[in-house]
């Protein structure tokens, strides 16, 4: 009996309770006054860490829809988290401490991680979809006149952040609806072309200036907003492109020209293929 019972099947409940109790520590963010709250929030992400790669019994626990609705609960909270942090920044920029900024830039490394622990438990749709409600939010409070100096390390991480989004939907790893894709586009394309040039002269003025889109994140970028924009139907891309071009003399970056050149090429074609169908039943009309 006793062999028989080692080569059964798995009893997940223990590994499930250990799995939510670590993604509710992870994800916590009402622990500020224990002195070690910090310490077990780092704990409970590497101990996700550790059974996402060395529990075998894990791909089972996150199929759960109690586990799934945990990680939605939690990613919610900390998004939740990190707006009213934003907003509760005072409007004279110079009275906002070197500690508060480290406060909203943690909060932001969580939603962050939470962003990585989902990709590797394939539930990057999750976390695409609380991003994508949340986005008009989240910028509306960072784009405020009392942030134009301050919050560069936020501000690049958020773009990061977007670039993931960005990259998981343009590549099919989540699927949304050609509406949501574009609605996608037009929340982070205007936000993203501002801060790249103003980055860039931040590193220009001061050569200590760290936060940099480099090449990496910007390539990274670019080629997710044209794949995004090259497979959108023909009236949605228009309506992207033109206001592309409108900026693209100003703002180099991004870059959609590949997009569209494919559209003009499926433009055109589509207009022969509509004279082709005429003139044939125009001809077929004539032998009638």
């Amino acid at each position: 009996m006793s062999r028989l019972t080692r080569v059964g099947p798995a009893d997940l409940n223990a590994t499930k309770k250990v799995f939510l109790s670590a993604i509710r520590y992870a994800t916590s963010v009402d622990v500020s006054s224990l002195s070690f709250a910090g310490q077990l929030k780092t704990s409970a992400q590497e101990q996700v860490e550790y059974m996402l790669v060395a529990d075998e019994d894990i791909p089972l626990v996150i199929a759960d829809s109690e586990v799934i609705s945990e990680l939605e609960t939690g990613l919610s909270k900390l998004l939740l988290v990190f707006t009213e942090l934003l907003v509760s920044v005072p409007l004279e920029s110079d009275l906002m401490s070197d500690a508060d900024e480290n406060t909203v830039l943690q909060s932001l490394l969580d939603i962050e991680w939470m962003c990585n622990m989902l990709s590797k438990m394939e539930l990057m749709r999750v976390f695409v979809s609380s991003w994508f409600n949340d986005s008009c939010k989240v910028l509306s409070a960072i784009e405020g006149g009392k942030f134009d100096f301050i919050m560069w390390g936020v501000k690049l991480k958020l773009i990061e952040i977007a670039g993931k989004v960005l990259d998981a939907v343009s590549y099919g790893n989540v699927i949304l609806p050609a509406a949501s894709r574009v609605e996608l586009l037009k929340i982070w394309l205007p936000y993203i072309r501002k801060m790249k040039p103003l980055l860039d002269l931040k590193v220009t003025e001061d050569i200590a200036f760290m936060h940099k889109m480099n090449n990496t994140l910007c390539e990274s970028i670019e080629g997710a907003m044209v794949s995004l924009v090259s497979a959108l139907p023909s009236n949605y891309q228009a309506e992207i492109l033109s206001d592309w071009m409108m900026k693209a003399k100003q703002l180099k970056f991004p870059d959609l020209s590949e997009a569209f050149e494919v559209w003009c090429y499926r433009t055109k074609s589509a207009k022969r293929r509509l004279l082709a169908g005429i003139v044939n039943i125009d001809d077929a009309t004539i032998s009638l």
